[in-house]
């Protein structure tokens, strides 16, 4: 599947929604796993916002690479961002969409009162 890199570097990116487990099955339950280390994947909702426009995305990282307090507001980083298309069928209905997955989500929250006080 075709994978396209983010640039973020011209970005203000903010916590959202704080993360949470990515179920991978509604009916049971189930919480979804990165196929190659096993580790639980968490959806991170972030405020996107860059040229003058603003988006939440709904960012899928692996629990490892969630790291300092994420809680509303909090500004982040985002490693390895990537956009991947996607489609299916569901009911005989046709849908598409973009899933955003990231490397790591980093608070600069410590970067920031670090600047404030200097």
């Amino acid at each position: 599947m075709r994978q396209l890199p983010i640039d973020t570097a011209a970005a203000m990116v903010m916590v959202a929604q704080p993360p949470t487990p990515k179920i991978k099955d509604r009916r049971t339950g189930e919480i979804a796993t990165d196929p190659e280390t096993n580790a639980t994947l968490m959806t991170v909702d972030v405020l996107f916002a860059a040229y003058g426009e603003a988006e939440v995305l709904s960012v899928v990282v692996p629990k490892p690479g969630i790291t300092g307090d994420l809680t509303m507001g909090t500004p982040v980083a985002l490693t390895g961002l990537v956009a991947r298309p996607w489609e299916n069928e569901f009911n005989g209905q046709k849908r598409h969409g973009i899933s955003f997955k990231a490397i790591a989500v980093t608070s600069l929250a410590a970067d920031a009162s670090k600047a404030k006080g200097a």
